[in-house]
């Protein structure tokens, strides 16, 4: 909650009146979720799941203000679609900025935290969600960014990393992409038995005292 303290010359008195906080979302897409990928898709998948979960949670709390923005992991490479897609939609550096990716879109999603944060803006949370993009075969076909895994020195990165008992075909997918297991750098790593494509059950899913990633989003954006 933002409070505001305003004075009156005319009366010598004050009022204190609360203005709405202002937060960036960001949910980023894999392969296949907002754009077609070689004929597969638009699944819609991150939009349909946890944004739609995101905003409806969100719409309780009147004092904050999101604004949410839903790309594919394609969206945000490159200086042209970054400037596009990312920069030109933040008010100013100063706006908590949460960004969540799936899959590819985790991959791509950590990249562009650790180059926001270094040109000074405020990335309050990231969290990926079974991110993909190791394989050598996967940059081939893939508009992911080719550097090694990175710590994108969010000030909290949670990830869920899937190790799925009984794999199905979203599974293979991402094995094809190879996952990518960052056990050193997050603030929370949790291993999900779910499978890939079970974007929303991970998201929901228990990893820290009986609190979701979502959980612990909330909390961060409405404290």
């Amino acid at each position: 909650m933002v409070r505001v303290k305003i004075t009156s010359k005319q009366t010598k008195g004050s009022a204190i009146i609360n203005a709405k906080k202002k937060i960036m979302v960001f949910f980023i897409g894999g392969a296949g979720d907002k754009n077609s990928y070689y004929g597969y898709g638009p699944t819609e998948l991150v939009k349909k799941t946890i944004l739609y979960a995101l905003k409806k949670r969100i719409a309780a709390y009147i004092l904050i203000s999101p604004d949410i923005e839903y790309l594919g992991y394609e969206e945000i490479r490159g200086e042209d679609d970054i400037k596009k897609n990312v920069i030109d939609k933040i008010e100013n550096k100063d706006i908590p900025i949460y960004i969540v990716g799936h899959s590819l879109g985790g991959w791509n999603s950590a990249h562009l935290c650790k180059r926001l944060v270094n040109d000074g803006y405020n990335i309050r949370m990231l969290v990926t969600l079974d991110p993909v993009g190791e394989g050598i075969l996967v940059y081939v076909g893939s508009d992911i960014y080719k550097e090694p895994e990175t710590n994108p020195c969010a000030k909290t990165w949670i990830n869920i990393s899937c190790i799925p008992i009984d794999e199905d075909q979203s599974d293979k997918v991402a094995d094809f992409g190879e996952r990518w297991f960052p056990k050193n750098g997050p603030t929370i790593y949790y291993e999900s038995k779910c499978s890939h494509a079970e974007v929303l059950k991970m998201f929901m899913e228990n990893i820290l005292q009986g609190k979701s990633a979502f959980d612990l989003l909330i909390e961060d954006i409405v404290k």
